[in-house]
């Protein structure tokens, strides 16, 4: 809502340039699809490796205190 009430302002201020970003949005999107990709895939990388380096600790019965709340 609040990009489009942005958007909605920049078409009062300045009408061509509102136009050119509604056009060349889908394209930067597209653009940026593999990058995201690629973040998601190094992501799911580190989880796999930090879960094969606490797997030991985690069958040896260690327990993370912080994670716990106080009561």
């Amino acid at each position: 809502m609040k990009t489009f009430l942005l958007w909605c302002i920049l078409l009062v201020v300045c009408w061509p340039v509102a136009i050119l970003a509604i056009i060349l949005w889908p394209l930067i999107w597209l653009i940026s699809l593999p990058f995201r990709a690629v973040a998601l895939s190094f992501d799911a990388i580190f989880a796999l490796v930090r879960a094969i380096l606490f797997l030991p600790a985690r069958v040896l019965g260690y327990r993370d205190n912080s994670a716990r709340r106080p009561l």
